[in-house]
């Protein structure tokens, strides 16, 4: 299948789409691949339904370069259209790779039977609730669609009828819980037939601005080709997690799509604070992961000077912290006496989290994009 031609014209369906390349990684996955669309065709008959596609990145690099491919083979997930962030990473076998359709193809959003449920909605994650009418209605296949899209990173509800009309006083509407027992609902005001507004809201309300890195999202996140800006805190402290989100929100909004904000278990990763000559007794610690160095705020309770944490980023970016850890604090910041020790300054520990990035013995990398 041509994937130009489902992605702009066959906007309801599933996709599956292996890019590849001819490297045996490639080439090994190709008959699995192949075997799997069989499987699937046989359960979901249906075009609109699942499609599988196939993409040589040899005669169609401009796809490949569209889409923003590192490696082969890579396989990315389309619905209606859109590309989702997340793409396969499970096994190479059929049987993994068809369950994994299976999956997908689940219903994300449950029902909601009687109104008290919602009283026991788990406040230990985000959730979006649905009230309508109809469920044969253009506001909930658009509540549908969205659903399907993060049905990753949000519990998606829906109630309906004589169920919802409590809920429904101005009509069908949608909801946020945000996690936390006593966090106030959020309404949604925008058009619920409007997929882009709808789909903008939700995803500013179920994708959290500093995100929890795992070694089952590592090689995600790392190929996403941005530093990381970690807060490294015990499980159960979520005072200094809380405070952290905070500081971000207020001074470095205006810096997302240039560094990644996440936190990160002290117990689970070990390593990487060892690298930077600290223990989980430390904890909270804070540190740049630039992919080539790794960097650590002064002190956490540095935190609540104004504007620090953010100078610590801008640092990043200008070179600051990479020179100054070759070469001593720069001319400008120097106070007397510090010049005589500028040959004593070290250099900084290497990447860490640059380990988590795509495996050689797994994919074939790209190490320039000119190699399109």
């Amino acid at each position: 299948y041509h994937l130009e031609s489902y992605l702009y014209h066959v906007l309801s369906s599933f996709f599956c789409v292996c890019i590849f390349h001819r490297c045996r990684f490639s080439q090994m996955l190709h008959p699995i691949f192949e075997e799997a669309s069989n499987i699937v065709r046989e359960e979901y008959p249906d075009a609109t339904q699942v499609v599988f596609a196939r993409v040589d990145c040899d005669q169609h690099s401009d796809i490949a370069q569209r889409y923003r491919i590192s490696k082969y083979p890579t396989l990315k997930l389309f619905r209606n259209g859109m590309m989702m962030k997340r793409e396969y990473r499970g096994q190479r076998s059929v049987t993994a790779i068809a369950d994994f359709i299976r999956q997908q193809k689940v219903d994300p959003i449950k029902e909601i039977e009687n109104l008290e449920e919602i009283s026991t909605v788990d406040r230990s994650r985000r959730t979006i609730i649905g009230y309508f009418e109809k469920r044969d209605s253009a506001n909930y296949r658009t509540y549908e669609k969205v659903a399907n899209i993060l049905r990753d990173d949000c519990v998606f509800l829906a109630a309906f009828g004589d169920v919802s009309k409590p809920e429904r006083f101005s009509g069908d509407n949608i909801i946020y819980k945000p996690m936390g027992e006593n966090a106030p609902d959020m309404v949604y005001m925008g058009s619920l037939t409007n997929f882009d507004l709808s789909y903008a809201w939700t995803q500013d309300k179920c994708v959290p601005l500093v995100r929890e890195i795992t070694f089952e999202n590592g090689e995600e996140l790392t190929e996403e080709g941005i530093p990381f800006l970690i807060l490294f805190h015990q499980k159960d402290d979520t005072d200094s997690l809380e405070k952290f989100q905070q500081e971000v929100a207020r001074q470095l909004i205006s810096e997302k799509g240039s560094i990644n904000f996440l936190h990160a278990d002290c117990d689970k990763f070990r390593h990487p604070l060892l690298h930077i000559q600290k223990t989980p007794a430390d904890c909270p610690v804070i540190a740049i992961d630039s992919f080539r160095h790794m960097y650590v705020f002064p002190e956490f309770s540095d935190l609540a000077v104004p504007g620090k944490l953010r100078q610590f980023v801008l640092d990043l970016h200008s070179g600051k912290l990479h020179r100054e850890f070759h070469h001593g604090p720069d001319p400008t910041d120097s106070t007397p006496g510090q010049e005589e020790n500028r040959e004593m300054a070290s250099s900084p520990p290497e990447s860490s989290f640059q380990k988590l990035a795509p495996s050689e013995t797994r994919y074939t990398i790209l190490r320039d994009r000119d190699e399109l």
